[in-house]
Order: C-alpha cells, then sequence, then structure tokens
C-alpha cells in the first residue's frame, strides 16, 4: 500500500473528502492532488495530516534487534 492510498483510505473511513482534508492542512486541493499522483507527500504532511484527523502517525526505521529510530506526532 502506498502513502497515496492510505491517506485516501483514511479519507474513507472519516468520510472526509480529499479535498476537504488538503484546505485543513493549508494546500490548495489541485496542489495536493498532484502530490497524491506523485506519491510525493512528505513525512511532515503525513504528521499534519494525522494531527489534523486526530489520529496517530508514526514512521520508523527498525534495526535487528528491535530498536527504532521513529518520527511521530504522538
Amino acid at each position: 500500500m502506498t502513502t497515496s492510498d492510505m491517506i485516501r483510505q483514511l479519507c474513507e473511513e472519516l468520510n472526509i473528502s480529499l479535498a476537504e482534508l488538503s484546505r485543513r492542512i493549508g494546500q490548495s486541493p489541485q496542489n495536493f492532488n498532484k502530490k497524491l499522483k506523485r506519491d510525493t507527500v512528505s513525512s511532515e504532511e503525513m504528521i499534519a495530516i494525522a494531527e489534523t484527523l486526530d489520529v496517530g502517525y508514526e514512521q520508523a526505521f527498525i534495526f535487528p534487534d528491535g530498536e527504532k529510530i521513529k518520527i511521530s506526532n504522538k
């Protein structure tokens, strides 16, 4: 599943349009749709999406011993 797919699924489950999400995070719907098509949504934008929609977000590198280097909004 791509980042764009995750965002689309999140919006569907929360019953919010992509256009409304883009406005809430301060982007034009046109610009946001281009990012989704190219799958170039940044980690910072993912955090903004999570905070806007009041959901958690985590991205991590996981070492063989289980140690993580991560970014998250919670």
